[in-house]
């Protein structure tokens, strides 16, 4: 299995959920998962603005209870935001009725259509309830920004192997990832203006 592309499997199971937009469109759609937070979520917001770029934040409930300027900033610029639980919960470690209080309890900070589950993965059944109150995204490329193991080289490498036509690519405004994100984002968005890609939010 590819990690850094949704398995075959897991669009078997989840069949109505987003994991690319338009083949035919020749367009990506960057994502950033696990904030907002002060140390990353700005300075994230200032490169897409040097390159004119709208993305689409999955926020985590707690991170804009604690950081709401930071949740402010990323509206006012005009970005579209997501659903990622209210304390970045797997889906498979908790309890169905905890996991969709804790959807809810995100909910109470801001109202969206979208929802992305913590590291890609729900309870089928799980999925059969949300899906009926939000548009669940997974992803056709995670470029891994997160793994220690990785260098910027490496996370530009997976965007350049796996971008294509259509990409819903999940990039991590988090602190675990910011010392690959630095040089791995701007280098990435030069990368994909070079191939001509046009910038979409979701």
């Amino acid at each position: 299995m590819i990690v850094e592309r949704s398995s075959a499997i897991l669009k078997h199971i989840f069949r109505d959920a987003i994991y690319r937009k338009d083949p035919s469109d020749h367009s990506v759609y960057l994502t950033f998962d696990d904030g907002p937070i002060p140390e990353v979520t700005p300075w994230v917001l200032d490169i897409l603005d040097k390159y004119g770029i709208k993305a689409t934040f999955f926020m985590v409930g707690d991170n804009v209870r604690k950081h709401p300027e930071v949740f402010q900033m990323v509206k006012e610029r005009g970005h579209r935001i997501g659903n990622h639980t209210f304390n970045h919960l797997r889906s498979l470690r908790v309890r169905t009725p905890d996991y969709i209080d804790n959807i809810d309890k995100c909910k109470s900070y801001f109202n969206t259509d979208l929802f992305r589950p913590p590291h890609g993965l729900m309870r089928p059944w799980l999925y059969n309830y949300v899906k009926e109150y939000y548009r669940i995204v997974f992803h056709d490329l995670v470029t891994r920004d997160y793994a220690p193991r990785l260098s910027p080289d490496d996370i530009l490498n997976n965007v350049k192997k796996y971008t294509r036509n259509g990409s819903i690519i999940v990039f991590h405004d988090s602190l675990k990832s910011w010392d690959r994100l630095e040089k791995a984002l701007p280098a990435s968005i030069e990368w994909l203006l070079e191939q001509g890609y046009e910038f979409k939010a979701l």
